[in-house]
């Protein structure tokens, strides 16, 4: 790994037949562990077989990292005008009513070419290129709050295991590479994604009432608590980072396929772009039964149909989808208007940054000015989120002060670092 004789001279790999050039091989996309732009490609190389059952044949969207992980990266819906006449794109049509040719990877040139364009991760839509009306992957996607630990993370997954089988489906595991887990399930492609998306709170709300706390379907954040099972995944436009994807953490993680009986004592760290490829040649893909576990949604959506009888509707969608019908009020629980307006979360803001090492700092400041407010929060007082603008993503960081005595809270003040990124 970091083979410093690359240079920065480019290489060519025949792949497949295909030539593929890496430019700047050299430089360093993980500072710490010294991982290049040559390392990755090499490490997609050895995980192709894998990667694609997990991102090939699908529409990917381009997470890029051009100067590594220390510096911004930016979305790329749109395919790079320039690229080789055998890399394929479809055409994706959005809620905002805006297309898009985005990348369908097929083959291991594709994902190398990929990885020349600093694609840490791979990012595909639920559907094949096929077909793009119909998914064939329900997403059960595991974030745990602030807080919450490792071992927490795994109940939840058992739990919703345990669901998921009684409906007649197959939840395939994987780290995340983060802080959580994915469960990925086959479905026969006879419905929307309106239809999955519903199926999915089901699932959601089923696992946070046998959790009994463990976990959680509140969309908003200054409601979480535990693991919350993001249904929200499954909705038109929305992407996860797939099985053996590189995420930009320090420590160059990747996504990884486990079987069952490794979850309960499965550790994220264990699992890097260093280390995968060993486990891959010795092991193979633990997702390799993936693709013949298809199954129907009826069960779950009949589960759907009972929560609502029993007055659990629809529940919140992203921000930037259109009102849906039947959705209940979008508005976070601590703006919501009763007659006057009533806070239920004490909530400031303290923090923003172009990244989220900068917000951070802002909030180190912040905790630094506050010593005393800051000795009385919980972690899951604290809440990070990641914003998406046109092509970036910013960082920003609130206080839910609900653990602080009234008069100790301090008012709210311009955020720092002071600005909204770009």
């Amino acid at each position: 790994m970091g083979n410093p004789a690359a240079g920065k001279e480019a290489v060519t790999r025949n792949v497949g037949g295909h030539e593929v050039t890496i430019s700047n091989p050299g430089k360093v996309l993980f500072p710490k562990p010294k991982y290049t732009k040559l390392d990755l490609a090499n490490y997609y190389l050895a995980v192709a077989e894998g990667a694609l059952r997990g991102a090939g044949g699908r529409p990917n969207m381009l997470v890029r990292f051009p100067n590594g992980i220390g510096a911004p990266s930016f979305y790329q819906k749109r395919a790079p005008e320039s690229r080789p006449s055998w890399v394929e794109v479809v055409t994706l049509r959005f809620p905002s009513g805006r297309t898009a040719d985005e990348v369908v990877p097929r083959d291991a040139a594709a994902l190398v070419w990929l990885a020349n364009l600093a694609c840490l991760e791979l990012h595909p839509h639920p559907v094949r290129a096929e077909d793009l009306d119909h998914p064939d992957e329900l997403r059960v996607d595991l974030d745990p709050v602030p807080g919450v630990k490792w071992p927490q993370v795994r109940q939840v997954a058992q739990i919703a295991r345990e669901v998921l089988a009684e409906v007649g489906l197959t939840g395939w595991p994987k780290t995340s590479g983060s802080r959580g887990m994915h469960l990925f399930v086959r479905i026969e492609r006879r419905w929307g994604f309106d239809h999955v998306r519903r199926a999915a709170l089901a699932l959601a709300r089923e696992v946070e009432r046998r959790g009994k706390g463990l976990a959680t379907s509140k969309w908003w954040k200054e409601e979480r608590q535990g693991v919350f099972v993001d249904y929200n995944q499954n909705a038109k436009d929305r992407t996860v980072a797939s099985a053996y994807s590189v995420r930009p953490v320090p420590d160059a993680r990747v996504s990884a396929p486990l079987s069952w009986d490794e979850v309960d004592d499965a550790d994220p760290e264990d699992f890097t772009l260093g280390t995968m490829p060993k486990r891959f040649a010795t092991i193979g893909d633990r997702h390799a039964g993936i693709d013949g576990s298809a199954a129907s949604l009826e069960q779950l959506l009949e589960l759907s149909a009972r929560q609502e009888k029993e007055g659990m509707g629809d529940a919140p969608w992203p921000p930037h989808y259109r009102k849906q019908p039947g959705e209940p009020p979008r508005v976070q629980p601590s703006k919501a208007r009763t007659g006057a307006r009533v806070s239920k979360f004490p909530l400031i803001e303290v923090s923003r940054g172009k990244d989220k090492k900068e917000a951070l700092a802002g909030l180190a400041k912040w905790k630094k000015r506050y010593p005393k407010v800051a000795k009385l929060l919980e972690p899951a007082d604290v809440l990070v989120d990641q914003m998406r603008g046109r092509s970036s993503a910013w960082y920003r960081i609130r206080i839910n002060l609900q653990h602080v005595p009234e008069k100790l809270r301090p008012s709210p003040r311009k955020p720092s670092p002071a600005r909204r990124p770009a």
